[in-house]
């Protein structure tokens, strides 16, 4: 099953087509060594994430596109970015520091409040960083057989060159976080990026399905993705050990406060627990149409908004109620600005919805 960020990508296959026909017909240049290209359409372009950085709002798109708004999304600028890959996420632990992933297996950092970003890594070095990694611990620990698999699947990767997306990104602060994606891609680092560490071995995942979204809800640390999979950091194990759902689709997000958390996904299905997990309360959304992306307003509550660009809102109660909206777009992402507006990115760019 697809994650949101993979449809994105595929209602816009054919204009990649043909820009890819274009692009041999010039002369191929690796999107991993060609900086985005600064447009004025940027803003329109699709994007695919946004979130704050202090009181800046940062979002992250098709074709390497980052863009900033000190305005609180009314205006934007272009930010130099030194990769041409799809950015399906972005995410800062504070006002300076921020982290952006996509295809291709790029991670990006910003030190400047996104303003100017650096590769840390991409999907060509990956393969070699698993192969590495478990092959040590496979010379350390022969009789277990996990890890020649882990080895097989480092060598595999490389094998397929840089083609694993990332589909999100979360740090706990400027130094602890973790990148994840496809097949149960998922890359820990403990020195702000200058070093990354394989958890494949540590999230209960067998089938390998894709994680689609990571966010903590106060203390807790949870993974969402396909067939029902919400995972759960467990610190005594070191590991994200299962947490039981009532549903078998996918998710495509999660969120919450502390204690309690919220998952969502396709065909309109979304979940409210108020006891981390343990018992779940099933929300109405009265929509067969997939939920793309959440953010919390200025009152607390939670808006959830569809693939299709409708927007719910869940007071303390925690029932959904469709808001009507003067237009609607797909939406993709959506963050809380500065000021108390929503600011919501999708195919056809960015949309402010103006403080209620």
């Amino acid at each position: 099953m697809c994650s949101v960020k993979e449809y994105v990508r595929l209602a816009l296959c054919a204009t990649l087509v043909l820009l890819q026909a274009v692009a041999q017909a010039a002369g191929y240049v690796d999107v991993l060594e060609l900086p985005a290209k600064t447009s004025v359409l940027a803003q329109r372009s699709p994007l695919l994430d946004v979130a704050r950085a202090g009181e800046r709002l940062v979002a992250v798109g098709q074709r390497g596109h980052i863009l900033y708004s000190d305005d609180a999304g009314q205006s934007w600028q272009q930010a130099a970015v030194p990769v041409s890959s799809d950015l399906n996420a972005v995410h800062f632990p504070t006002a300076e520091q921020g982290w952006a992933v996509g295809n291709d297996g790029v991670i990006l950092h910003s030190n400047d409040a996104g303003a100017t970003w650096s590769k840390q890594l991409d999907g060509r070095a990956i393969g070699a960083l698993l192969v590495k990694h478990y092959g040590a611990l496979a010379s350390a620990e022969p009789a277990d057989e996990q890890w020649p698999l882990l080895v097989a699947e480092g060598e595999r990767l490389t094998a397929d060159g840089a083609d694993k997306p990332f589909l999100d990104v979360w740090f706990a602060d400027t130094q602890r976080g973790y990148a994840v994606g496809v097949f149960n891609l998922i890359l820990a680092t403990r020195d702000g990026g200058q070093s990354w560490t394989p958890l494949q071995d540590r999230t209960d995942n067998p089938q390998g399905l894709h994680l689609n979204a990571i966010a903590a809800t106060g203390d807790a640390l949870y993974l969402a993705g396909e067939q029902g999979l919400l995972r759960k950091w467990d610190a005594d194990q070191e590991r994200f050990v299962a947490v039981a759902t009532p549903y078998e689709g996918s998710y495509f997000g999660l969120i919450g406060s502390p204690g309690e958390v919220l998952v969502y996904g396709l065909r309109g299905h979304a979940f409210h627990s108020r006891d981390a997990g343990l018992n779940w309360q099933p929300l109405d959304s009265g929509l067969q149409v997939s939920i793309t992306a959440a953010a919390l307003d200025a009152q607390g509550d939670y808006r959830l908004f569809t693939q299709a660009g409708h927007m719910l809102r869940a007071g303390a109660d925690a029932a959904l109620q469709l808001v009507p909206q003067a237009q609607q777009s797909p939406v993709a992402g959506a963050t809380l600005a500065a000021n108390g507006a929503l600011v919501l990115v999708g195919t056809r760019g960015v949309r402010v919805l103006p403080v209620e």
